[in-house]
């Protein structure tokens, strides 16, 4: 076969099986990362033989490098400098203190349990201290955990991962030339890290100010230009210093996307799937050119060497790193667990075989061997984990209490002292300083624009669970939760929105709060008015359909609407869509205006509502119809026992 045919039908068939790994992994729900290794091992000369990678020759080495850049980028451009700054003592010390207890703890465990020589153990010590921005954001896709866990994996996915390759290349130098003094290390590792920090720095800045000023450039052409821009300003960084490349990559990632572009949402999309393609294919022909001869041979002394890793070198790492921040024990356990390795690791460790191998040094496959095998494991045993995890620590998503509520009125005030009764989180905003007259001293209100975003900042928005826009404009309340999901992603947005309201898009994750035909003005009304019970329920297994039935017609009929529910311990605003359950406590408002005629007669001012189970709800009336087919069917019985 043709050499150039068979380069091509190599690129093809990588290209297919990454792709197929990631629809295959899309489907069944875990990150792709692990079909990906399955297909490249058993694509590659180790089982069937489809795949060579070898056969690429120098050209794996500029694919990996181009590609990984990419991947940096893209992950430099998800991350948001707000987010981060909650979160930044902890992150700092991860990516520096958590990098050297990584190198000196995995290396000694390479050393002593795989019986490495000390220099090659500590060259895995700082290939692995890496995670990885795409196998974390992957995992983090499919696993629920709350947003300050996710902040935390995901910013040192991205930073840790060129301070790593550049810690591994410096640790590679002194492998291969000597013994240099410690200051000469720790320049090095400066001048690298500081050449690429100001290389993206700036050009991520003129990037930035390119895309805004040209205003005749497509959208297309736009995206197409900070692709050439982003490889620009790597092979630039790259020819002053290796390595330095990585860094400029992640720092110009992230100074784009804090210049707040107009057209952000278009460029993320095209880098996202940008990424995944670059992904696919370095895995599968990375993991194509492992052998698993080689990785076996390793024996139980690698797998000691990683489980060390696992679960005595990272615990002690999160550990120390967070000790004065404001994380449980549940996320300290969390993030103790979770810390895969990915892409930086596999291929840095397949250069640095080949690197070794050419010098005449022996161990290179070993540690590329010994690296896959971290891979492998920790992919694979803490993303078929990581929901479980996160769901016995009780950190995921769902678990995130407090709600922040946009719209001062009666109906709000009610939700927030409920709210505020459970000792959770609870922020109201309002334009109008006249819309709250008398509030709970406890309540934090804001007369600002709920469309601020350092008004949601300071209101905790990062920290709640819940978001609910319910101002007396639909349309407003729409667009306001689809900025609450565009900055902060809450993990519940609801609105209160007409029923023929176009939903779309981000929109699309906005659920309709408490009844489709809620008219707020009128149980406004009946607030001020005290035309209202505040009543609890709690759905019983036995007579549920008609429970449920009962208390839908109440709804339609508008005599009722629900308001929260109480599952599992959490307390959550009632969606329009939601399916009510066995348990479940629905706590509601039933118009009645008898208690106007009491607050008249007791000459209060005021009717302050309590919960109570209301006998207008507890006792479900018979219907007719019903109560016919329950007499037909007691007939038939009695008719059945008489025929026999």
């Amino acid at each position: 076969m043709d050499a150039p045919l068979d380069l091509t039908l190599q690129i093809v068939i990588t290209v297919i099986a990454g792709i197929g790994a990631q629809v295959l992994a899309e489907f069944v729900k875990i990150p792709g990362i692990v079909f990906l290794l399955i297909f490249g091992i058993l694509l590659g000369p180790s089982a069937f033989g489809v795949l060579h990678p070898d056969r690429l020759g120098n050209g794996l080495e500029v694919l990996v490098a181009l590609l990984v850049a990419v991947i940096l980028f893209e992950g430099g451009f998800n991350l948001q400098l707000r987010d981060l700054g909650r979160v930044s003592g902890s992150l700092r010390n991860l990516v520096t203190i958590g990098t050297l207890i990584t190198l000196v703890g995995g290396g000694m465990a390479a050393h002593w349990l795989s019986e490495f020589p000390w220099a090659l153990a500590f060259l895995y010590g700082a290939l692995v201290v890496v995670t990885g921005p795409v196998v974390i954001n992957s995992l983090l896709r499919q696993v629920d955990v709350d947003r300050q866990v996710a902040t935390i994996l995901e910013g040192e996915g991205v930073l840790i991962d060129p301070v790593g390759a550049i810690l591994a290349v410096v640790v590679l130098n002194v492998l291969l030339n000597g013994n240099p003094d410690p200051l000469t290390v720790a320049s090095d590792l400066g001048i690298r890290l500081g050449v690429g920090t100001t290389i993206g720095a700036g050009g991520g800045w003129l990037l930035g100010v390119i895309l805004k000023r040209a205003t005749f450039l497509s959208e297309d052409l736009k995206n197409l230009v900070v692709l050439a821009g982003l490889w620009g300003l790597f092979g630039l960084a790259q020819m002053i210093r290796s390595e330095a490349g990585l860094m400029a990559t992640v720092i110009a990632g992230i100074v784009l996307r804090a210049s707040a572009l107009p057209e952000e949402r278009l460029l993320k999309r095209f880098k996202g799937q940008l990424t995944i393609l670059a992904t696919s294919v370095l895995f599968i022909l990375l993991s194509a050119d492992l052998s698993i001869a080689g990785v076996l041979a390793l024996g139980w002394g690698g797998l000691s060497t990683v489980l060390a890793l696992m679960i005595v070198v990272r615990p002690l790492s999160v550990w120390l790193c967070t000790w004065n921040s404001d994380l449980t024990w549940r996320q300290k356990l969390f993030l103790s667990w979770i810390a895969p390795r990915g892409i930086i690791a596999a291929s840095v460790a397949s250069l640095f075989a080949i690197l070794l191998t050419q010098r005449g040094i022996n161990g290179g496959d070993s540690i590329k061997a010994l690296v896959f095998l971290t891979i492998i494991l920790t992919v694979v045993i803490q993303a078929l984990t990581a929901q479980w995890t996160a769901n016995l620590l009780q950190i995921t998503s769902k678990d995130t209490t407090g709600v922040i509520i946009v719209g001062c009125s009666p109906l709000s005030l009610l939700i927030a002292r409920l709210f505020l009764e459970r000792d959770e989180l609870v922020a109201l905003i309002d334009t109008d300083p006249d819309s709250h007259p008398s509030l709970q001293p406890d309540l934090k209100v804001f007369i600002s624009s709920a469309l601020d975003t350092d008004v949601l900042e300071e209101a905790g928005l990062s920290k709640v669970g819940t978001f609910l826009a319910m101002t007396n404009n639909g349309e407003v309340n729409l667009v306001v939760a689809q900025r609450a999901i565009e900055e902060f992603s809450p993990p519940r947005v609801l609105a209160i929105f007409p029923r023929d309201s176009q939903v779309s898009g981000l929109n699309s994750r906005v659920q309709q709060a408490f009844s489709s035909q809620i008219l707020l003005k009128v149980w406004n009304q009946y607030l001020n008015e005290g035309a209202v019970k505040l009543g609890e329920t709690t759905l019983k297994e036995a007579g549920l359909d008609l429970q449920q039935a009962h208390l839908r017609a109440l709804v339609e009929a508008e005599s009722l609407i629900p308001l929260l529910i109480e599952r599992n311990g959490s307390l959550q605003i009632a969606p329009v869509e939601g399916e009510w359950q066995v348990g479940d406590r629905l706590i509601y408002l039933l118009h009645d205006p008898k208690p106007k005629l009491l607050k008249l007669l007791s000459g209060s001012s005021q009717l302050r509502l309590t919960l109570e189970e209301l006998p207008e709800v507890e006792e479900i009336p018979m219907l007719p119809v019903l109560s016919g087919a329950i007499e037909t069917v007691q007939t038939f019985v009695a008719d059945l026992a008489d025929g026999q």
